[in-house]
């Protein structure tokens, strides 16, 4: 192919997904990352498009959010690791909040193994992965349907999380950086978001390297709120997204990285985990954290019917081993 047959390609990837991760795009060309990394820099001397870490955006700062099925098959390797990964913090017996999103969904189908789980959720992609979970419940809020990614947004949905207490959330977005931490680029879904995050006792962001450095326009979660981020190994010439995680993880947050080698630091690793994480310690205390659920709400919960039963002592172990 041509260099200017490939150009153009890279072009339209990028005009119809917002942000396209070089590895994508030279899967797609057929050609090294050298090569398009090349390409990329042509066109981002052009104005047709702006670099961005590992990957390519449209021009003007901020990325547009794709649509569902564009989302669907941008680093689906990416996006099954990290779900692997993710599945592993998640004990028997707990109940949780996961947001909407591919890598969500992901993980959402390897939640259907976990007995007694409860799973507090806006997405109807994640539901539809848990609806034949025999030993899983399924709780979705209210809201009106956003059909771009199949979540339920709206003041239905955050008046339907108002006083609900979870163990953690799981959520994804459009960008994270160290500064402004994750944010999307549609105004309901960040404000349903923050919603999920205020219903939960720790957050855990799943996102890909291609989203580390990105800055979407609405911000969901601040970084002093985020308790873990769930990624996969940024490429060796990456050094821009290391550089963000590492800024990251200055900031208090719990880097694990899905197929990275050996576990230099960080905490104790889930007895259920079969797959190899790096974790980065965290340097200080955590600011601005939200408060452990007691077994009291828990027994609330599990009287109105939002927990399984023998779920509240599920919990309460959970409690007493942090």
């Amino acid at each position: 192919m041509f260099a200017a047959e490939r150009r153009q390609l890279i072009l339209e990837m990028v005009r119809a997904n917002g942000a396209v991760s070089l590895r994508e795009l030279a899967r797609v060309v057929q050609t090294s990352e050298v090569t398009v990394r090349r390409d990329v820099r042509a066109l981002e001397a052009e104005g047709l498009l702006d670099r961005r870490h590992g990957g390519a955006v449209l021009p003007g700062g901020f990325t547009r959010e794709s649509g569902f099925p564009q989302k669907s098959h941008l680093a689906t390797a990416e996006k099954t690791a990290i779900a692997d990964l993710a599945a592993n913090f998640v004990e028997e017996g707990e109940a949780i909040v996961v947001g909407a999103g591919t890598t969500t969904q992901e993980l959402a189908r390897r939640l259907a193994r976990v007995p007694g789980l409860t799973v507090v959720t806006n997405s109807l992609l994640v539901a539809q992965a848990l609806a034949h979970a025999n030993r899983v419940e399924v709780v979705m809020t209210g809201g009106t349907l956003r059909g771009s990614n199949y979540a339920l947004v709206g003041s239905g949905a955050e008046q339907s999380l108002q006083g609900l207490r979870v163990s953690r959330a799981f959520l994804s977005g459009s960008g994270l950086t160290a500064e402004r931490g994750l944010s999307t680029s549609n105004m309901l879904s960040a404000s349903v978001d923050r919603a999920l995050v205020q219903a939960a006792s720790e957050v855990v962001v799943l996102a890909d390297h291609t989203k580390l450095g990105s800055d979407t326009m609405f911000q969901t979660v601040p970084t002093d709120l985020i308790t873990r981020l769930i990624t996969d190994e940024p490429p060796a010439h990456d050094d821009r997204a290391a550089t963000e995680l590492q800024a990251l993880a200055d900031q208090g947050v719990q880097i694990a990285v899905a197929g990275a080698s050996g576990s230099p630091g960080g905490e104790a690793v889930p007895a259920r985990q079969q797959q190899q994480r790096r974790d980065v310690p965290v340097p200080a205390p955590r600011r601005g954290q939200l408060p452990q659920s007691g077994s009291a709400t828990v027994r609330a919960l599990t009287a109105m019917g939002e927990l399984p039963p023998g779920a509240e002592r599920a919990r309460a172990a959970d409690l007493r081993r942090r």
